[in-house]
């Protein structure tokens, strides 16, 4: 790393010393006016592009400039096409500036991979760039998106550089699937799922599909948000579509070549606001004994601290506030990307993008990281004059390194949290005695020393992916066509996750194979469409466009693994007491026709319709097919109006229906399992989950309203929208009696509903020949009910921690929002007070509903200013209105570590004239009153920073081959600005998919990114 920066630096320096010196300058003038009514315009940017120096017109438009006859200057303003001059040994230069439509103009990918003018979309569509995420980078690059988008959700797990991403889009995504949107880039769906998450009883994040992409060959994300905009997708659409855009050349193009080096660090932040008065130990007394000093080494029930307490292994250790926190665990993470990319236009009928992209991710934990390779390429040629042909290729390589396991218990590296605060975590390392066993620091064996799971642990996760696709485009005439679309999604995965010899809690000691093998999923898809875009008279005009398509989903895996290793630390499955296998398998296809027509009148009306029919694989064959239809309407009605200051209105309606299929395979038929032989006859099993043989295909229907507003030649904008989406007979589980001989059983009876209103405002209050702000402000307001669950309409529990395990929830409850958090309020009397029992203790009241885990406000602004070649922006996203289930405040409260726990430690907490000890009250409170573990999830964030330079092209004139050199600082998650919380992030979570959002469980901590990022372009 040292020696990259200092090439780096030394190129920078040695191009500065050879810059040229500048010719005689001279003064040029002129005045600059509309070409459409001749009036002057003041404001208007005036640029000379070498020297990256300007000036502006006066309010007669006027200007005066220093220049050279080599002098490029470039005259630009918002809302008008820039122009471009050499001046040559003119004296006076005026210019004409015509109107710039072509934002209002703008092209934007939609469904299908196709572009359409977003001012004649009748719904709502977000386009976020590549440089919001090649510069302050995830390791996941969704997570890039947190804040940008009006509607849209995003939280990753706190996992590690590996971890997924969990995304919800316009409210409770529907409650049988996965929750998260379609990805689809080029023009082709992408398999995004989750190879493994986390659960209350432990468990790791092993990453999903849209985390192996690298931030440096995306050239943008389209985010389609409702079921107007995703409808051609069908199947998979109900939960919102995004669509990845990959860079590539432009025909024409010369030769160009460009690196960027990325380096970010992480730094584990701690949020905790413990006590720190009262030492290790229980029933108000420090520890006796080495068993003693083991046993309560995450309680802090002791004595006031003070003087020197005997420690877990018997030696004497101070009895005073530690200088080491459990954070000391942890190393710096570094995430260090290193991208080449080189592109060229093949004549006027070509060109290509070839790149290659390492990602070097070392954890906070120590240890563990991850290391992906990317290679892409791009090809666009033009076979003949009709007949257009274009690939691409992205292969990744990645090996994930002892992924952190999650939750608050076994192989936890976490698990340091709780420690009583005069113990140093450090004395505990290296985690393991002379003999190879963990060395045992808590209460429970299951609880991992973090040291050894750290230095001893294997859980590793290789991938080997590729995604392509392949199309080809043929044009009868202009705008009438037929194209072939093949698009292959294929990873290939290998596991390796060990229980260690030694690990405490494993049989003798001797450790497990829990799993080593190897898996294969893939995803086909093929399109063939045709389209054509007519005017059918002079004032209407027709874009039609009618295909089909056919996927197919196709997954395999086959592991080996065992228990008790024979021979320590030799973790083969040829080496285990007891041998075990297995083999996972399914396979679903789905068929389909679409269809869309658009018409146009006058260029300020368009209607369009579109349908799709889906057949399903995993339903009955008598009741698989549905017809999903979508309209939308857009007026553009700025026009009819004469107001100056207004550049563009549309108001724009939509209504659309989307179909989904069960989530898993084969629910529809019995299928029977093999067993064990018995006395050497061949077993089976029945099934325990009753399959339903008139499952249907569930559907999401949605109605959207919404306007977009331009002023002041679009330096103020708006885009609104309001929505209602519901979603009928969706397909989930139910419980059923044991007696009846199944368990479980599938049915056909969920259903929710989401409102919401998204708003987007842009501006540019500050623009000038050197300096420019633009600022955007989103804000979503969603509300959601659950309308039906099972049979009974009883709610469903999804998730929960262990601490508080069965008597805290997540789960859909008929009439609330969803996903609910569910638990026990106090008891109370007639007159309202708190009961306790005969010691004082509070008694537990009824099962109660607190909130839903989801936000009801959220958003974010984002900042960027530009001064002479420097750059700087940030963004500040915020969340309101959804709870959290915090293992930490249980756990806190239980142990005697919360500020809450200082009240009564010498008196006791009385209630009802009835006196408990302080140790015991807290204790019961937790346990039975599971209310007081449920927080505010509210928070205002720092979330990005970036600070550049772009250096002037003059600086490197000397060097022919030589483009341009920026330089920036950049910062992710720099702070908390408001929070409701005590001791955790608002945001923390260890699960990646509903189940789990919203709920706390002591996984790794938040971190802090801080870096830098260069990028050289040559030519």
């Amino acid at each position: 790393m040292r020696k990259i920066l200092s090439i780096s630096y030394g190129l920078a320096l040695l191009l500065l010393l050879s810059m040229e010196g500048q010719a005689q300058t001279r003064t040029l003038t002129g005045t600059v006016v509309s070409e459409a009514d001749g009036m002057p315009i003041p404001g208007v940017s005036v640029l000379d592009k070498t020297n990256q120096t300007g000036t502006a017109t006066d309010m007669d438009g006027n200007y005066s400039i220093g220049v050279t006859d080599n002098t490029v200057l470039v005259f630009s303003f918002i809302g008008f096409a820039s122009q471009e001059y050499t001046v040559g040994n003119r004296s006076r230069l005026d210019v004409e500036l015509s109107e710039d439509a072509s934002e209002l103009n703008e092209v934007v990918v939609t469904a299908l991979g196709l572009t359409k003018e977003k001012r004649k979309l009748g719904y709502a569509v977000s386009t976020i760039n590549s440089d919001v995420m090649d510069k302050a980078r995830e390791p996941n690059v969704a997570n890039s998106l947190i804040g940008q988008v009006a509607g849209l959700v995003v939280k990753g797990t706190n996992g590690g550089p590996q971890g997924s991403s969990n995304i919800v889009l316009r409210g409770l995504p529907s409650i049988s699937g996965t929750g998260s949107p379609l990805f689809v880039i080029n023009g082709v769906p992408m398999d995004n799922t989750q190879r493994g998450a986390a659960g209350q009883w432990g468990g790791s994040d092993n990453g999903d599909g849209i985390g192996n992409l690298s931030p440096d060959d995306i050239e943008s994300m389209t985010v389609l948000k409702g079921q107007a905009a995703s409808a051609l997708y069908g199947a998979r659409a109900s939960n919102g579509v995004i669509l990845v855009t990959t860079k590539s050349a432009k025909k024409g193009q010369d030769w160009s070549l460009s690196y960027n080096l990325n380096v970010m660090t992480d730094q584990a932040m701690d949020f905790t606001n413990f006590q720190n008065e009262y030492g290790q130990g229980r029933g108000g007394r420090r520890p006796q004994s080495a068993t003693d000093a083991r046993t309560t080494g995450r309680f802090a029930w002791g004595e006031p601290m003070g003087g020197s307490a005997i420690g877990y292994d018997g030696n004497q250790y101070p009895y005073e506030p530690s200088d080491e926190t459990y954070l000391d665990f942890y190393d710096i993470g570094t995430n260090v990307t290193n991208t080449v990319a080189v592109s060229k236009g093949l004549g006027e009928d070509g060109s290509f993008r070839l790149s290659i992209a390492n990602l070097n991710s070392n954890s906070i934990v120590p240890n563990s990281g991850n290391d992906r390779l990317t290679l892409n390429l791009n090809v666009d040629q033009n076979i003949t004059d009709k007949l257009n042909v274009t690939a691409m290729i992205n292969y990744i390589d990645q090996k994930s390194t002892n992924i952190p396991n999650l939750s608050d218990g076994p192989k936890n590296p976490n698990n340091f949290l709780f420690l009583a605060p005069n113990i140093a975590p450090s004395i505990f390392a290296p985690g393991y005695d002379e003999e190879g066993r963990e060395i045992v620091f808590s209460d429970d064996i299951f609880v991992t020393n973090p040291y050894f799971i750290a230095n001893k642990g294997i859980n590793d996760r290789g991938r080997k992916r590729t995604i392509s696709a392949l199309s080809a485009k043929y044009s009868f005439a202009p705008k009438i066509y037929a194209m072939l679309r093949v698009g292959n999604d294929v990873s290939n995965d290998d596991f390796f996750s060990v229980d260690p010899t030694g690990l405490a809690y494993s049989s003798d000691l001797k450790g497990n194979l829990n799993g080593r093998g190897l898996s294969t999923r893939s995803e086909l898809n093929v399109d063939a469409l045709f389209g054509a875009d007519v005017m059918l008279t002079s004032d209407i005009s027709l874009d039609a466009l009618a295909g089909g398509t056919f996927r197919n989903n196709r997954f395999e895996q086959v592991g080996v693994g065992g228990t008790r290793f024979v021979i320590p630390e030799l973790y083969s499955p040829f080496n285990v007491e007891v041998f075990n296998r297995s083999y996972g398998f399914n396979e679903r296809e789905v068929v389909s026709g679409f269809y869309s027509m658009g018409f146009g009148y006058k260029d300020y009306l368009t209607l369009t319709t579109t349908g799709r029919y889906d057949v399903y694989s995993t339903l009955p064959t008598d009741n698989n097919s549905i017809f999903s239809p979508s309209v939308t309407g857009a007026f553009l009605f700025d026009q009819f109006l004469n107001i100056p200051a207004l550049d563009f209105g549309k108001l724009r309606a939509s209504y659309a229906v989307t179909s989904g299929e069960p989530f898993a395979a084969y629910q529809t038929q019995f299928y029977y399992n093999s067993a064990n032989s018995f006395n050497g006859v061949a077993a089976g099993s029945s099934p325990l989950g009753l399959p339903n043989l008139f499952l249907k295909p569930f559907t999401t229907d949605e109605i959207e309203f919404g306007f977009d507003l331009s002023f002041y030649n679009s330096r103020l904008t708006f885009d609104v929208a309001y929505f209602s989406k519901t979603t009928n007979n969706e397909i989930m589980n139910a419980s059923y009696s044991i007696a009846s001989g199944f368990s479980s059983a599938v049915v056909a009876t969920g259903s929710t509903n989401n409102k919401g209103l998204e708003v987007m405002i842009t501006g540019v209050p500050i623009q000038t020949s050197d300096f420019t702000w633009r600022t955007s402000l989103n804000f979503t307001n969603v509300r959601n009910e659950v309308l039906s669950t099972n049979l009974d309409n009883n709610p469903i529990n999804l998730g929960q921690n262990r601490a508080t395990l069965g008597n805290a929830v997540t789960a859909y409850v008929p009439g609330l929002p969803g996903p609910q958090i569910r638990a026990y309020d106090y008891q109370y009397d007639a007159n309202g007070d708190i009961v306790v029992n005969d010691a004082g203790l509070p008694v537990r009241g009824e099962l109660k509903n607190w909130g839903s885990v989801l936000p009801t406000h959220y958003g974010g602004w984002n900042n960027e200013f530009n001064y002479k070649g420097i750059g700087f922006s940030f963004l500040v996203d915020y969340s309101f209105g959804n709870k959290v289930l915090s293992a930490t405040e249980f756990y806190s409260h239980f142990r005697g570590l919360h500020q809450n726990t200082l009240v009564g430690r010498e008196e006791g907490i009385t209630t009802n004239e009835i006196t408990a000890p302080a140790e015991n009250y807290y204790q019961a409170l937790v346990q039975n009153v599971t209310r007081t573990s449920v927080v505010d999830g509210d928070f205002i964030k720092l979330r990005q920073l970036t600070l550049g330079y772009t250096f002037p092209q003059n600086w490197f004139n000397s060097v022919p081959v030589f483009k341009g050199l920026t330089a920036s600082i950049v910062g992710r998650n720099l702070a908390i600005l408001m929070r409701k919380t005590d001791n955790i992030d608002p945001e923390a979570t260890f699960g990646s998919n509903i189940n789990y959002l919203g709920i706390e469980g002591t996984s790794l901590p938040p971190t802090r990114s801080i870096g830098f990022n260069l990028n050289f372009k040559l030519h």
